[in-house]
């Protein structure tokens, strides 16, 4: 293995299962995978194969049934509920396909919400950076806007510059521009791999989109629980 200062994220010999008894299905069947700062990887395959099921355990919602992960270099895989919730809201960022925001809280308000989850900025600092991070993704004239009157394709860019609030080092990405325009969807790509690669910060993301996945550092493949 490489030196581990180079990896945002590891995982070895991941296995999950889903269901119970008869129903019971081998979803990751001994997955392993690694992603250096400043790249971008995508996740690719049918649906059904495992892509999700294994971000999920990446971003440290969900529990392994075996194998390790590794989260800046420190074994998360038998922390427990606090460790890892703090451990997700310090060091990793999510952006969905769906982008959740808080439709009746403003863009700043949605972009600082992470940051005041980990109460490590004053509030003109907080104020501050989620005026920086929504310039950035071209909303610096809708930061007072309510997420009812932006747009789908500004929601979803209001959902990055949130994932980007905690300076996380791994972003986490679940069909990002599964619900948007040709030209939305390659805005949302751009920015996410811009920001990424000024920031070093790993970034994985699972996606239907070729056209994407092309664009991306490293493409892996997956089928029936396993990279082929």
């Amino acid at each position: 293995m490489a030196d581990s200062a180079n990896f945002a994220l590891r995982c070895d010999n991941l296995h999950r299962y889903l269901g119970q008894d008869d129903a019971r299905v081998h979803v990751l069947k001994g997955v392993s995978f690694e992603a250096r700062r400043g790249q971008v990887y995508a996740i690719v395959g049918p649906s059904g194969c495992g892509k999700s099921t294994l971000l999920y355990l990446l971003g440290l919602l969900d529990q392994p049934d075996g194998g390790e992960i590794e989260i800046n270099g420190r074994k998360m895989s038998n922390t427990d509920d606090l460790a890892r919730t703090a451990a997700r809201g310090e060091h990793i960022g999510f952006v969905f396909q769906f982008h959740f925001l808080m439709l009746e809280f403003t863009a700043l308000e949605n972009v600082m919400m992470p940051m005041r989850k980990l109460g490590r900025l004053s509030l003109p600092e907080m104020t501050d950076r989620a005026h920086s991070l929504l310039a950035s993704v071209g909303l610096g004239e809708k930061t007072h806007r309510l997420g009812t009157q932006l747009s789908g394709g500004e929601q979803q860019r209001v959902a990055v510059a949130r994932a980007l609030a905690n300076q996380p080092s791994i972003i986490l990405a679940d069909e990002p521009t599964g619900n948007l325009d040709v030209k939305n969807s390659a805005l949302v790509f751009d920015l996410l791999t811009r920001l990424a690669k000024e920031n070093g910060q790993a970034v994985v993301l699972v996606t239907h989109n070729p056209e994407i996945a092309q664009r991306c550092d490293l493409t892996r493949p997956m089928r029936d629980g396993l990279f082929v």
